[in-house]
């Protein structure tokens, strides 16, 4: 039973973050391991409350109470056992997730200070492999039934996993050079170090399934060809088609790119350096884009753009400004706004923030400004202000507020408009809908004529948290286990139309 004291005697801490003038200088993780008697102290924070809303925060059905106490008690090896009957990577969310298992914690209610749920994760996802590495688990006997899965990401793993330890014979198609998706080149080493992917990637390999890198579906291979070698096909593609400003006058001057070129850029660079080989921080094409000594601007407020904001001071840039359109958001959560236990709008401060740079709110780009030779040399700006008119956003610039920002890079970091067109969405029949993602029934299969052709994660909501990817592969491969007519069932812990908390 958990210690309905423990949050009297402890308050919230976390581990402290590696010294800034010293994790700007490489690319490891800002978090060291939190000690035993910290981690302990804040496992022993989590209370017998009764009714565990961070359940509900969670899409993964975490049980999060159930390894709190584990850990408070140190049995690791059961918390270890308690965490992964959930969660396929459990190093993964607890580094990359925003936490709203957190936001969702009965200790936050007015004010207060939640579990540190995240960080108790990572410990014991690291637990896992100091205490004898992440063995194979066992697999059932062969069905005899294969499974495609195309996209290599959270989703694509989580579902290739559980459907390898059922038995099936699964395929991960990637179309990149490695495995990993959006984990591989679109999050920085300094929030998730590679070998966390390669580790896990060796256990998946060990259980049986088989990787296939540098295979474009669509291109390289049909979508007719995979459905003739395969019983049942998993689109898990993501959703990186940024969203763009087409509009602003300037935008097609160099040095004005998506948020997404540069980090894949920088990942790749760490991956050459880790593997002894040079590299340039290039596009495809060979232009660079790198921030070394330039005045950097980003557009946008969310977690890419801090990633860009690591990454620009990690290359060495001369300045950096970060622009975000709305207002400077509270400190504390607005419960008229955003009521427990819901996730709130409140200011967020990620560790890129304590690195440098200057955040400026309530702000929008009015022109990228040419130098002359077809190079961007700075933004103009204005104040802004935004409001919500039968369900589209207003944004009106004031008057007299314009100034001009000094430039030499602009990455822009507003959004994704969902999974990118190519050619596979057609040869499977596959339509985007207004929101560029694509539509599952209530078994997780498409809405194609083509059956056993299933879709998850970022590719069906739209760009979200990596709790939501996994929990979705994890739901499909129930689907998809079902439609094989496996034997039993798999843990589908949502359903295609499962939404976060929210206020009604």
């Amino acid at each position: 039973m958990p210690d309905p004291n423990g949050f009297l005697r402890y308050n919230r801490r976390l581990p402290a973050r590696r010294p800034v003038p010293v994790r700007i200088t490489d690319w490891r993780e800002v978090y060291p391991a939190a000690g035993a008697e910290l981690i302990r102290e804040q496992a022993t924070r989590c209370m017998d409350c009764g009714i565990p809303f961070c359940h509900e925060g969670c899409p993964l059905g975490n049980r999060i109470p159930d390894w709190n106490d584990l850990v408070r008690t140190g049995d690791w090896d059961a918390a270890v056992d308690s965490l992964h009957a959930t969660n396929n990577f459990p190093e993964f969310t607890g580094r990359l997730c925003p936490a709203p298992c957190e936001a969702a914690c009965v200790l936050g209610i007015g004010g207060g200070q939640p579990v540190t749920i995240k960080q108790v994760e990572v410990e014991i996802a690291d637990a896992a492999v100091a205490r004898g590495g992440l063995r194979p688990r066992p697999v059932a006997a062969p069905t005899g039934r294969s499974v495609a899965v195309v996209g290599s990401g959270p989703a694509g793993l989580a579902a290739a996993q559980q459907l390898a330890r059922a038995g099936h014979a699964v395929t991960v198609y990637e179309r990149d050079d490695a495995l990993g998706g959006l984990l591989r080149y679109g999050i920085p080493d300094f929030k998730l170090e590679k070998r966390h992917i390669d580790r896990r990637l060796a256990q998946l390999a060990a259980e049986g399934v088989q990787f296939r890198t540098g295979v474009n579906v669509g291109v390289d291979v049909t979508a007719e060809e995979l459905r003739a070698r395969h019983d049942a096909v998993l689109l898990a593609c993501g959703a990186l088609q940024g969203r763009d400003t087409p509009e602003t006058p300037g935008r097609e001057l160099r040095g004005v790119h998506q948020a997404m070129s540069h980090l894949v850029a920088a990942n790749r660079v760490v991956a050459a350096a880790g593997d002894g080989r040079p590299a340039l921080a290039v596009l495809p094409d060979g232009t660079p884009i790198d921030a070394t000594g330039k005045h950097v601007v980003i557009i946008g407020g969310g977690d890419t753009a801090a990633d860009c904001l690591g990454v620009a001071h990690r290359q060495g840039a001369a300045g950096v400004h970060q622009l975000d359109l709305y207002p400077e958001p509270p400190e504390t959560r607005d419960a008229a706004r955003d009521p427990w236990p819901t996730w709130p709008w409140v200011l967020r401060n990620y560790p890129a923030h304590e690195e440098g740079g200057a955040r400026v709110f309530a702000v929008a780009v009015q022109e990228f400004v040419d130098d002359g030779t077809g190079q961007v040399k700075g933004v103009r700006i204005a104040e802004v202000t935004v409001e919500k008119r039968d369900g589209r956003r207003i944004v009106t610039p004031l008057p007299g507020s314009e100034r001009e920002l000094p430039a030499d890079l602009v990455l822009l970091a507003i959004g994704f408009e969902g999974t990118e067109v190519q050619p596979l969405l057609a040869q499977f029949g596959v339509a985007r809908n207004a929101r560029g993602a694509v539509d599952a029934r209530p078994d997780w299969q498409t809405d194609a004529d083509a059956d056993g052709v299933f879709v998850a994660g970022d590719m069906h909501r739209g760009a979200s948290l990596i709790v939501w990817a996994i929990a979705e592969g994890r739901a499909a491969a129930a689907a998809i286990h079902s439609y094989l007519d496996g034997v039993g069932t798999l843990p589908a812990p949502v359903d295609p139309a499962r939404q976060p908390l929210a206020a009604r």
